[in-house]
C-alpha cells in the first residue's frame, strides 16, 4: 500500500464554530464535586463550599511565548495548562478547573487543533482538573492561547508573596536553569536546520534540558510534601521569569532583603555541561533563565530541622532586613547586588 505523504487536511471553516467546539471538547470529563456545571451553558457553575477559590490567567502568543518550528502542538497544549497550574500551586492551593480559549489563523487545519487539544486533555487528566469552558475565534496571524486556572484552598493555608520575615530561610524545589538551556539547544538546532533542511537534530545528549523546556511540570506535589512535614511557607512564588526576578518580587512584597548563595544553587550535571559547551556562566543562566516552574518559598528558621536533608528542597539563602539589600554571595564570599534580568515578554517595537 502506498502511503499518502500529504493526507487531506480539514479546514476549520468547514465545521463552523459550534461543531468545532463540540469536536474539540468531546473528550473532556468532569471529576470534581466543585464543578456543578461545565461546558455547554452560558457559564460554568462552581461551588467550593467552605474553601476559597484561587484564580490565575496566562496568555501564550505564537512568536512571543513559543515557536512552532520546534514546539509540537501536543506539547504546547500540555505546557499551556501546566504554566497556569503552577501559579495555583504557588498559592499553596489545589488546582481544580481550567478554561481554555484559542484564537487560530486559517493556516491551522482541524488536525492541528486536535493535536493541541490532545495535549490540553492529557494535562487535564495528569493534574486532575476539569475543563469547564472557554472560547474559540479566528486570528489574523498565528496562534493565541489563553488559559484560566482555578483552584481551591482553606483560607488559613493560602500563601502569598508578602509574608517573608527577615530571618526566614529561602528554599527552592528541584533544579533550576535547565529549561533556558533547553531553549538554547532548540534555537541552535533551528538555525542549523535553516542552513541545511536535510539535517537531523541529535538531541539525545540534551534530553533532560529539552524536556524541561517543551514539557515542564507544575509542582503539585509540594503542597502535600510540606503539609506532611508540618511546614507552612511564609511566602511563595513559582519560577517563571527567573530566580533573581522571583526573589526580588518576594523581597519587594515582603519588604525584606536577601542573601542568595551561589554555592547552594541546585544545578543538574547535564545543565552545567551544556553551559560549558555554549560558553555560558552556569550561575548567570541559573538565576536569570526562567521557565523552570519550580517553587521558591521562604520558611521560618524554626522549621529548618523539618526540611534539612530533604531531597525535594534546597536551602539557597536567607532573608535579611530590607536596608541590607538583595545580594548574590559568590563562592569567593563576595557580595554582588542581584539584578532582575529575567525573561520579559514586553518588547518595544
Amino acid at each position: 500500500m502506498i502511503e499518502d505523504k500529504n493526507p487531506q487536511k480539514t479546514s476549520i471553516s468547514q465545521l463552523g464554530e459550534f461543531a468545532l467546539v463540540d469536536h474539540l471538547t468531546k473528550n473532556f470529563t468532569i471529576n470534581h464535586e466543585s464543578t456543578i456545571k461545565g461546558i455547554g451553558d452560558d457559564a460554568a457553575v462552581l461551588d467550593f463550599k467552605d474553601k476559597k477559590a484561587v484564580v490565575s490567567t496566562d496568555l501564550l502568543i505564537e512568536g512571543v511565548h513559543f515557536d512552532l518550528a520546534y514546539m509540537p502542538l501536543k506539547h504546547l497544549g500540555y505546557k499551556a495548562v501546566v504554566v497556569n497550574l503552577s501559579d495555583i500551586c504557588a498559592m499553596n492551593a489545589k488546582p481544580t478547573q481550567i478554561t481554555v480559549s484559542v484564537a487560530v489563523s486559517n493556516r491551522f487545519p482541524l488536525e492541528a487543533l486536535d493535536e493541541l487539544f490532545m495535549g490540553i486533555n492529557h494535562a487535564a487528566k495528569e493534574y486532575n482538573v476539569d475543563v469547564i469552558g472557554g472560547d474559540t475565534t479566528s486570528s489574523q496571524k498565528g496562534l493565541i492561547i489563553s488559559i484560566t486556572a482555578i483552584g481551591e484552598v482553606d483560607l488559613d493555608e493560602v500563601v502569598y508573596r508578602d509574608g517573608a520575615q527577615d530571618t526566614d530561610l529561602l528554599v527552592v524545589t528541584g533544579d533550576i536553569g535547565a529549561a533556558y538551556m533547553g531553549l538554547q539547544v532548540l534555537e541552535r538546532e533551528k538555525q542549523v536546520f535553516r542552513v541545511n533542511p536535510n539535517s537531523q537534530p541529535d538531541l539525545d545528549t540534551y534530553s533532560y534540558l529539552v524536556e524541561r523546556q517543551l514539557k515542564p511540570e507544575a509542582r503539585k506535589d509540594v503542597r502535600l510534601l510540606l503539609h506532611a512535614l508540618e511546614v507552612k511557607p511564609t511566602s511563595m512564588i513559582d519560577i517563571s521569569d527567573g530566580l533573581s526576578s522571583e526573589i526580588m518580587h518576594i523581597c519587594k512584597q515582603s519588604k525584606v532583603g536577601c542573601n542568595l548563595y551561589e554555592d547552594k544553587l541546585p544545578l543538574d550535571p547535564q545543565f552545567m555541561n551544556v553551559c560549558e559547551e555554549f560558553g555560558l556562566d552556569s550561575t548567570t543562566v541559573a538565576i536569570n533563565g526562567g521557565e523552570d516552574y519550580e517553587l521558591l518559598f521562604t520558611i521560618s528558621i524554626n522549621d529548618f530541622e523539618k526540611i534539612k536533608g530533604n531531597p525535594n528542597f534546597t536551602i539557597i539563602g536567607h532573608m535579611t532586613q530590607e536596608s541590607e539589600g538583595i545580594h548574590l554571595v559568590t563562592r569567593a564570599n563576595t557580595k554582588i547586588q542581584l539584578k532582575s534580568r529575567g525573561w520579559d515578554s514586553i518588547v518595544e517595537e
